[in-house]
């Protein structure tokens, strides 16, 4: 099988090919086309195939990570949105849980509320209501009032509607009629109900995530059906499958249906693309760090299994979304950070980017503020001709003369000002780890740093010097390393259904029924794919709490029916998992279990081992040597540098820095006091040179 994955970034596309009988490998980076990706996603299919020499008919599946729905969030450019929701609960998206995310600022910005993602305008209210738990009708669905809404909102133009009632998780049958009403009266809106999109308690949570996913509907589900015709038209009739946040894939129906699922679309792929390339050099405690044009991304992996983010930290633009994803951390910090002194006089690096258009300066494509990119160009760590493998000269000039307008606004040289930019970004980046290992109790010493993106190679040694991490693994595409994920992973998808249940009155026949009715909707899910259910691989969470707390954690339910014994395990589990988290657990206190959840895994294609060049030598690999700006001991040094074709380099030869690794994807850089090495798997092992004893 012919498999594809395409990333799309701030900066750049990044695209790879994969046979997985041949083993073959090709890959191809080509320039974000912002006002409509799907023509850099085709056209960088197209020029791949030609490189691998493919006809685009003969491509099996074509797998896509995509910022689509982030953007129109963190951009704040959705549809017009409504939603119908109870008589006296209009303002549920409003008013939250009296939570303030910043709890004694008195100016801080409230997104809910300054950005809402239904103008209260749009929010109209029925007659209904259903009574907790076991989901007796009090007031039966006002389906008049739901027939006049929907006319109200076709006369108002709004596109997309979301309909959201109070416990509508125990039984969703209120909202699928009114979903059915609005769509007779009003066919061309994008409706969506609470339960499909977060079937579980929290109303304020489920509410704002339903909202989200009508905000974001119409523009990603466009995205997608101009993504379909468009590989329709350069004749690529491969099965299309889009990245979600959950660390699996889904089909482009479910993702137009459903868009609220992607929101960490391509930093998720990141996760496991790292993850698969840590592997393979054996390591199990790493820290994914993906640095792109616009942003840098956080994942932690343990023993191969990624983190995921509770309902207490799953948070996309500042408001809050119940759906399954990957814990990841992400700053504002890329190649195209762009540096600047604010009001005050601080020197500062992004979170704004220059983007790809018109991108740093030293692209000379307009681009007239200083960058992180133009700084390390400015220092010597990155080669003007081989920049992309030759296919992109930098403007050394430009760069200049925007680091040197930076250096007079702040009184310094020239040099220091590019090296204050890296200094600062490097902060901001090791800050952002430690709020993802040491707040949570990990110590980052004991992990390695995965570095990959289009800078992460550029900047991770001199981020893990900062932490005290030892060792750095550089993957063989480090550029393209999302790409590679996107064939790492399986068609996943998720079901969750609220129980509500305490240790010591658990009705066992009630959880095995609902975890029998989870998985028959995971599994016809499943066979509107095309997947049969011997082929898919079924995982039992739950989401468990003592008695009296907000949050809960996730703890693994055994296989098969439920018994006593069963749970006792359960009990057992999340004590251990309490401890973990946060220290301590309390052994005599109920537990109660909150909610149930299925997660489904149809078995993908992948990308097979990738084949390592056991030829070159230090001498055939070395480019040139140049001098290049590093700190050492404190101060500024201009040190010979030798930079290396990293094709040519071989394996298990030890080679010190400073020193510079040139592939197509990215620039690895090995400072002063690093050691650098291939491995046997093909990554790039940096590690940090121990100081001899006196």
């Amino acid at each position: 099988m012919k498999l594809i994955g395409v990333d799309v970034g701030g900066t750049f596309t990044d695209l790879i090919v994969t046979d997985t009988k041949t083993k073959d490998i090709q890959i191809h980076k080509v320039p974000t086309t912002p006002k409509d990706p799907s023509i850099g996603v085709t056209d960088g299919i197209m020029a791949l195939c030609g490189l691998a020499n493919i006809l685009p008919e003969k491509i099996d599946h074509v797998f896509h990570g995509t910022t689509i729905a982030t953007n129109a969030v963190l951009e704040y450019e959705g549809a017009n949105t409504g939603m119908i929701t109870n008589e006296g609960f209009r303002d549920v998206l409003h008013i939250g849980r009296h939570q303030r995310p910043e709890n004694y600022s008195i100016m801080q910005d409230i997104p809910w509320q300054s950005r809402p993602l239904v103008p209260r305008r749009n929010r109209l209210s029925v007659k209904e209501r259903i009574s907790p738990p076991s989901g007796k009708v009090l007031t039966p669905l006002d389906e008049t009032g739901v027939k006049k809404a929907a006319k109200k909102f076709k006369e108002k133009g709004v596109q997309s509607i979301a309909i959201c009632f109070l416990f509508s998780y125990i039984d969703p049958k209120h909202e699928l009629r009114a979903k059915q009403i609005v769509l007779d009266e009003y066919p061309d809106a994008f409706v969506t109900t609470s339960t499909e999109v977060a079937p579980q308690f929290r109303e304020f949570e489920r509410f704002t995530t339903a909202a989200m996913n009508a905000f974001i509907g119409p523009k990603v589900r466009n995205y997608v059906q101009m993504l379909e015709k468009r590989l329709l038209d350069y004749n690529i009739l491969a099965d299309l499958h889009i990245m979600g946040s959950n660390g699996g894939v889904a089909t482009a129906q479910t993702v137009a249906d459903l868009p609220v699922i992607t929101l960490l679309s391509g930093p998720a792929a990141g996760v496991l693309g790292g993850a698969w390339s840590a592997a393979k050099s054996k390591k199990r405690k790493i820290i994914t760090f993906d640095i792109g044009g616009t942003s840098a991304d956080i994942g932690i992996v343990i023993n191969g299994r990624y983190s995921e983010a509770t309902a207490r930290d799953t948070w996309i633009g500042g408001y809050p979304v119940l759906v399954p994803m990957i814990d990841i951390g992400t700053i504002g910090a890329g190649g195209g950070s762009i540096a600047h002194v604010d009001s005050g006089g601080a020197f500062k690096v992004g979170p704004k980017s220059a983007g790809s258009q018109p991108g740093p300066a030293c692209y000379n494509r307009g681009g007239d503020l200083p960058t992180v990119t133009d700084a390390n160009l400015i220092l010597g760590r990155l080669d003007p001709k081989n920049f992309l493998g030759g296919e992109m000269a930098l403007d050394i000039v430009s760069a200049n003369r925007v680091i040197g307008k930076l250096a007079k606004n702040l009184g310094i040289s020239k040099n220091e000002a590019a090296e204050g930019v890296l200094t600062i970004m490097n902060s901001n980046m090791a800050n952002a780890i430690r709020s993802k290992t040491v707040q949570k109790g990990l110590d980052p010493r004991e992990f390695s740093l995965v570095a990959f993106g289009g800078a992460g190679p550029l900047h991770g040694a001199e981020v893990a010097d900062m932490l005290k991490i030892p060792e750095v693994v550089i993957p063989p595409y480090p550029g393209i390393t999302s790409a590679e994920g996107l064939l790492t992973t399986d068609l996943k998808y998720d079901q969750i259904k609220t129980e509500f249940q305490v240790k010591g009155t658990i009705d066992l026949a009630r959880i095995n029924k609902d975890f029998n009715l989870l998985s028959k909707g995971l599994l016809s899910q499943y066979k509107a794919d095309g997947i049969t259910p011997d082929k898919v691989k079924q995982l039992r969470f739950g989401d468990l709490r003592y008695v009296g707390q907000g949050y809960e954690l996730r703890v693994p339910f055994p296989e098969g029916k439920l018994t006593n014994s069963c749970i006792e395990q359960v009990w057992s589990s999340f004590h251990k998992q309490h401890k973990r988290e946060y220290g301590h657990f309390f052994a005599d206190s109920p537990i109660e279990i909150v909610n149930i959840r299925l997660t489904g895994i149809g078995k993908m294609p992948k990308i097979g081992k990738i084949t390592v060049n056991s030829g070159g030598s230090l001498d055939l690999a070395l480019v040139k040597r140049a001098p290049s700006i590093f700190r050492v001991n404190g101060k500024l040094s201009t040190i010979k540098t030798s930079f290396y074709n990293r094709d040519l380099l071989p394996v298990l030869r030890s080679f010190n820095g400073p020193a510079v690794v040139l592939q197509k994807d990215t620039t690895s850089i090995i400072p002063p006091n690093w050691t650098a090495k291939v491995d046997d798997s093909a990554n790039l092992i940096l590690q940090k040179l121990k100081k001899k004893k006196v």
